[in-house]
């Protein structure tokens, strides 16, 4: 029997080929994305461990404390004083502090160099002979005065920069140029991931991110024969409670753990659309082991005929599954290697610098691939397996392609019906729920809602390709009516073929509706409320900007209207609330802020303006009391001046005068700053702001249609990632339609024949084989995008409360597309069905039995 299987395996290549395939890109993504994430996580965390060599403690300050009343209590990092403490333990054998922050470095053109957030800068300081362990110089040397720097080779190289070259460099505040004293090589983290590193002489980065004369991390190196466990127990009295001292080794473990982390969400991911691609692969395989099946039904009969048991031809069939799943698994773990190889490359044509190593294929990635592959394949053929060992020997032998029964397909529709229901309910359920729970409540519902519909689709066929059926008549004719006919004749088929593609058109349509959805409302938000000609910002969001922006852009002869964007916060009723502080004379002319009571110009008088969630929560109204804290501790009455409609993502809850912010902050956050100018947004007034900052290539000055870009492109990149992804569920369905055409084309040989005979010439048998795959794939397709919109209405509505204005938007472009796509893909499945029955010599194929 096993000979039996393996020939009979063989026998059908092109078969065998196509669920190969299936198999092979769901188990190639699963190996690929472990075969990447393990090669990532080791070559970072040998990085990681790397840069700690030869520091046997490290000491991290976190700053000022605040205590209970919300005071702040402690020094800001780690002080001189602290240094000298722990350099006088008896088995230190260096000590060196560091501080660092954003630092950006232009191009000659003025273009900031690197990726925005990852361009750091930091200190340079030498232990021993003059150097710094950290970093090794190409040519010149670190830093050694005010006005020098050292730059990383890569950032060097890409602005052209040489030893001795001015070097434009900005931080948060005005661009300043250093003299350029050294170009070194680093394994530090934001240079490996596509960023710059600018090295200061230790007093000015001091200055720049910190206070003088203190650190935020102190590396110390032991003298021989002094263990790190012990020095750590030296140390750790000499630092107050808001630093955490810990082992190098200790911390490059933390480290690891943290980038294992940081890959899970990139891992899951990539291995639930693998998931999604080994179910859509499971209705293929499925339908392929039926077709085999039903070829070989008289075969299958003469083997029970000379003596096999049900057991034994149930096992035969198990065997081909076991066979093209061990083939399967072992193609699509080689293909996975190839693909975590292709990830890494295109990840690094990206600018990022992964770093190098060879690639990681651990026992668990062979295990699972094999435990996939075979297991998906095995269980997608157990139905037709067993349906095989109930087949009489005498009723195989006298037909070859057995209908299903009435009373299985009601079976089928009563528990298709229970469980879609169940799902629906479900959906709605998690509707009224709302917030996290009702999306999960949401989710179990969706699922089981499409596994109902499912079992659903043979119900469903019938009337709703009779439907079109006249349509299809009129149009191509008889070609059309036989296509119609032919795609409800075997239900159960129909339904498995239409499924994959019902399955990754419901999750693109869902993704589609939300993302764009989602899109035009942030738009909305952000654009409609917002009056400012220009939003002037760090690149890539890098921090804050200094004060003396605003103060210069207040300053510039064709500006109308400044105001900073304030980050702060206070206390209310003992709890931390967001404030926003703001320019009280300007803002009314940069946000449209919907006063509901009171005015905004109050807040010149000291006054608090309150939102509208917020006020009606705290039972706040115009006149009423407010008492705060401020971050230095100081406590005051403010009163209510104003209540305003909410502007999430624009205003905090609370919005108060700059001037009162900072008179009680030492350090402001400031992450934007809105500017209006004379005559209205132009390319010639958004100049006149550029060189206002002095060209300052870490600051963007964003107009508004920018904002709307920067939104829209984000979420258009994510639909496209996805897109992508769920292109391999979309090959998948091909192949599951040229399998289920291939195997009407040869049920139905006899048929062709007759129909050959009697008229029908090879071009109108082609059109009957691709409408009856456009008719399929249009089905399905048409299912997928019915339950994404439902889905995505539901999904949306747990939204709305959080998402003011928000309104469903329906991307009929898109839609349209999705339907197009489908036809092609029915169309493309067809190529080769079709041509085989339009060469089926007439005469043979009428004697077929």
């Amino acid at each position: 029997m096993f000979r039996t299987a393996l020939r009979n395996v063989l026998a059908h290549k092109a078969r065998l080929l196509m669920t190969v395939l299936a198999v092979t890109l769901g188990v190639a993504f699963v190996s690929g994305t472990l075969v990447f994430t393990d090669t990532l996580k080791k070559s970072l965390s040998g990085q990681s461990a790397k840069s700690y060599e030869g520091i046997a403690v490290s000491v991290t300050s976190y700053g000022q404390g605040r205590n209970e009343q919300g005071e702040k209590e402690g020094e800001p990092g780690l002080g001189q004083q602290t240094l000298d403490k722990i350099k006088a333990l008896p088995g230190v054998d260096t000590v060196s502090g560091r501080v660092s922050g954003f630092a950006g470095v232009g191009d000659e053109n003025g273009k900031l160099i690197g990726s925005g957030w990852s361009n750091q800068g930091a200190n340079y300081t030498p232990v021993k002979d003059g150097k710094d362990p950290r970093y090794a110089f190409t040519q010149g040397a670190g830093p050694a005065k005010a006005d020098e720097v050292a730059l990383d080779k890569a950032t060097a190289d890409k602005g052209n920069y040489k030893v001795g070259d001015k070097v434009r460099v900005a931080t948060n505040g005005p661009v300043k140029e250093y003299s350029l004293a050294g170009v070194f090589t680093t394994e530090d983290g934001a240079v490996q991931a596509g960023g710059s590193l600018v090295l200061f002489e230790t007093k000015v980065a001091q200055e720049l991110y910190l206070k003088p004369g203190y650190f935020m991390e102190v590396s110390v190196g032991a003298k021989n024969g002094t263990s790190a466990d012990q020095l750590l127990a030296d140390i750790k009295p000499l630092v107050d409670k808001n630093a955490k001292a810990q082992t190098g080794a200790a911390l490059a473990a933390e480290q690891a753990k943290q980038i294992e982390k940081g890959l899970s969400n990139l891992s899951t991911m990539l291995l639930v659309f693998a998931g999604i691609s080994l179910f859509v692969g499971i209705f293929l395989i499925y339908n392929t082991f039926t077709m085999l099946v039903t070829q070989r039904t008289k075969e299958l009969a003469l083997l029970r005929a000379v003596g096999a048991n049900r057991g034994q031809v149930m096992r035969s069939v198990l065997t081909e599954a076991l066979v093209v799943g061990v083939l399967s698994a072992a193609v699509g773990l080689v293909s996975g290697i190839g693909l975590a190889i292709g990830i890494r490359s295109v990840i690094g044509s990206l600018g990022a610098k992964l770093p190098g190593g060879a690639l990681v294929i651990a026992p668990g990635t062979i295990t699972a691939a094999l435990v996939i592959g075979v297991v998906v394949t095995t269980v997608a053929a157990v139905l037709p397996a067993w349906r095989t060992g109930r087949i009489a020997p005498v009723a195989a032998m006298g037909s070859a392609h057995l209908p299903a029964t009435s009373k299985s397909l009601l079976v089928r529709n009563i528990l298709g019906s229970i469980i879609s229901l169940g799902g629906i309910g479900l959906v709605f359920l998690g509707v009224s729920t709302g917030g996290n729970t009702g999306r999960m409540t949401m989710g179990a519902g969706a699922f089981f809602m499409l596994i109902g519909m499912i079992v659903l689709l043979p119900l469903l066929s019938k009337p709703v390709i009779g439907a079109v059926r006249p349509l299809l008549q009129k149009v191509f004719g008889v070609p059309g009516k036989l296509a119609a006919q032919n795609a409800v004749r075997n239900p159960r088929r129909t339904a498995v073929t239409a499924a994959s593609l019902a399955i990754g058109l419901t999750l693109v349509t869902t993704l589609s509706v939300l993302g764009i959805t989602v899109g035009k409302v942030v738009d909305r938000m952000s654009t409609e409320k917002l009056k400012a000609d220009y939003r002037v910002s760090m690149s890539a969001d890098a921090g804050s900007l200094d004060k003396s922006v605003a103060e210069t852009l207040a300053k510039a002869p064709g500006i109308k209207a400044v105001s900073p964007q304030t980050a702060g916060y206070f206390l209310v009723d003992g709890d931390f609330r967001a404030a926003s502080g703001v320019n009280p004379a300007t803002i009314g002319q940069l946000l449209n802020v919907e006063v509901l009571s009171g005015s905004l110009d109050s807040l010149g008088k000291g006054d608090v303006a309150v939102a509208e969630k917020t006020a009606k929560k705290q039972n706040f109204t115009v006149g009423s009391a407010i008492k705060v804290k401020y971050d230095d501790g100081q406590e005051a009455s403010v009163k209510v001046g104003a209540i305003f409609k909410d502007m999430e993502g624009l205003l905090s809850p609370y919005v108060i005068d700059n001037k009162i912010l900072s008179e009680h902050s030492e350090d402001m956050y400031i992450p934007e700053v809105y500017v209006n100018v004379d005559g209205g947004a132009s390319k010639a007034a958004q100049q006149k702001v550029v060189d206002a900052l002095g060209k300052n290539p870490a600051i963007t000055v964003a107009t508004q249609q920018d904002m709307r870009n920067e939104m829209g492109g984000m979420i258009n990149t994510m639909l496209n990632i996805m897109y992508g992804l769920l292109g391999m569920a979309l090959v998948i369905s091909v192949l599951g339609v040229v399998n289920t055409l291939a195997m009407s084309v040869f049920e139905r040989t006899q048929e062709i024949g007759m129909l050959r005979a009697i008229g029908l010439d090879r071009s109108r048998v082609k059109n009957m084989i691709r409408l009856e795959a456009v008719v399929i794939s249009l089905f399905g397709a048409a299912l997928g995008v019915v339950i994404g919109v439902f889905l995505a209405w539901a999904v949306g509505s747990t939204l709305a409360k959080s998402m003011p204005g928000y309104e469903l938007i329906l991307p009929w472009d898109r839609i349209g597309i999705f339907l197009l796509l489908a036809a092609v893909v029915g169309v493309l499945a067809a190529m080769w069905p079709a041509r085989s029955a339009a060469r089926l010599n007439m005469l043979t194929a009428i004697k077929t039995e």
